[in-house]
């Protein structure tokens, strides 16, 4: 058996930071061995306590090495839009998300943009990703065939909408049942990949479709769901036209069926004292998306307020409403958000919440997220040098939290000098770098 021992500063998290001090939360080695073997993590120890025989050393000192960063929201049918000027949410759907994803139609569209999206995920340290299909079929399965290539854990789904888009994006109740089926059958447990129901959210689905999204949860428990809730006043409002005998936005959700530990429900910013106690019931799992929210001025996640409710929290990029395909960037948003909500949002959190703790909302912890023998060998090594600004503010860093602060704060795909799928090289394999 071929073995591939990284050498660097190790950093993984084994619980839910409780405070700056709060070491027994995570496991740090000055001087670590991740030893690799068939795509999995075999050991990890002290560089001197390992035999190394004839294995192969990868020597990424001083750089740190952690797991994979993991994102649990974002629209990879998005990425052609980003940075597109709008208002509001319902703008910013109607006059640009609809028209773009109204191309996957096209012939090739699909992989084309899934290549790029794949290689913008690897430039950014992202190794899991959760994503929103458009409502064509070929558009979830240039998904995840592209994940499939690249040996990528990655959950994704075809977004079911009938009404409130345009005709060419709408499909049926029907078709949207039949489709999701298919697409089950297709490709959840082929190779890496996982599926997830997605209803977009409750003003592009009719009673009928929201009926048969039930009908899919109830009938493959063993996928995910994701859908939107909560993210702007408008839509609330709307929300609760269309639907006027629930009991508040979530309970439509509440009413169909769909919530429960592996359903993923983006944004969660106005939500009154029921909906976070039905949250926290049914273990769905809200998901903060801070650079969406800034950009589409949405409002500030009360992060604080969930927890202290019970509420299951996950965190993302929301590309492309979302600004950027960096988890780091995303974080130093949230740290904003935080500060602005009266929150302290510390750097030890900010870096479990984009390893460990996103692999405990997708309840996944025993498979990634985390750097431990039997967990997948996605990693990725982080240089806190990596630009000239860091490397002034890293001569005069003394401690752990200071400079996983410092890339938090400052980092972007320059800091990232290493990805690895399944114990493979991504990042230095990829073209144009």
């Amino acid at each position: 058996m071929m073995r591939t021992i990284l050498r660097g500063r190790v950093l993984t998290f084994v619980s839910e930071p409780q405070g700056l001090d709060d070491a027994a939360s995570y496991r740090y080695l000055e001087d670590g061995a991740v030893v690799i073997a068939d795509g999995k993590i075999v050991a990890l120890e002290d560089f001197s306590a390992i035999d190394i025989g004839d294995a192969q050393v990868i020597d990424h000192r001083p750089h740190l090495i952690l797991p994979g960063f993991i994102d649990t929201h974002l629209h990879y049918v998005q990425s052609q839009m980003i940075a597109s000027y709008a208002g509001s949410l319902l703008e910013w759907l109607n006059s640009y998300t609809f028209v773009e994803e109204q191309k996957f139609s096209q012939q090739g569209h699909a992989g084309s943009v899934a290549s790029a999206f794949y290689d913008e995920l690897i430039r950014n340290g992202t190794t899991t990703a959760v994503a929103y299909c458009s409502s064509h079929p070929r558009s979830v399965d240039a998904y995840f065939a592209e994940a499939e290539k690249r040996n990528m854990l990655m959950v994704g789904g075809k977004v079911m909408m009938d009404r409130n888009a345009p005709e060419a994006l709408c499909d049926t109740a029907q078709s949207s049942y039949d489709d999701t089926k298919m697409l089950i059958a297709r490709w959840h447990g082929r190779a890496r990949g996982l599926y997830a129901i997605s209803p977009r959210f409750a003003i592009t689905s009719t009673p009928e479709q929201m009926a048969m999204a039930r009908a899919l949860v109830a009938e493959h428990p063993e996928c995910y769901v994701q859908t939107h809730l909560s993210e702007n006043d408008a839509e609330i409002k709307f929300s609760m036209e269309l639907y006027p005998d629930a009991a508040d936005y979530t309970g439509i959700y509440e009413d169909f069926g769909i919530l429960g530990p592996k359903t993923l429900i983006g944004h969660c910013i106005h939500l009154n004292h029921r909906e976070t106690r039905v949250l926290a019931e049914t273990r769905s799992v809200a998901v903060f998306c801070p650079t969406s929210n800034l950009f589409l001025g949405s409002g500030l996640f009360d992060r604080e307020r969930l927890m202290m409710a019970g509420v299951r929290i996950g965190i993302a990029t929301d590309i492309g409403g979302g600004t950027s395909y960096s988890m780091l960037r995303t974080l130093d948003e949230g740290y904003k958000i935080s500060q602005l909500r009266g929150q302290r949002l510390t750097p030890f959190n900010s870096f479990y919440m984009m390893t460990l703790g996103n692999a405990r909302a997708l309840s996944l912890e025993g498979s990634i997220g985390t750097i431990a023998p039997g967990c997948a060998a996605d990693l990725v090594v982080l240089n806190a040098n990596a630009t000239p600004a860091m490397a002034l503010r890293m001569a005069t860093v003394t401690a752990l939290y200071e400079e996983l602060f410092l890339l938090q704060t400052l980092g972007d795909d320059r800091s990232i000098a290493e990805v690895y799928v399944a114990g493979a090289r991504a990042k230095s394999t990829l073209g144009g770098l």
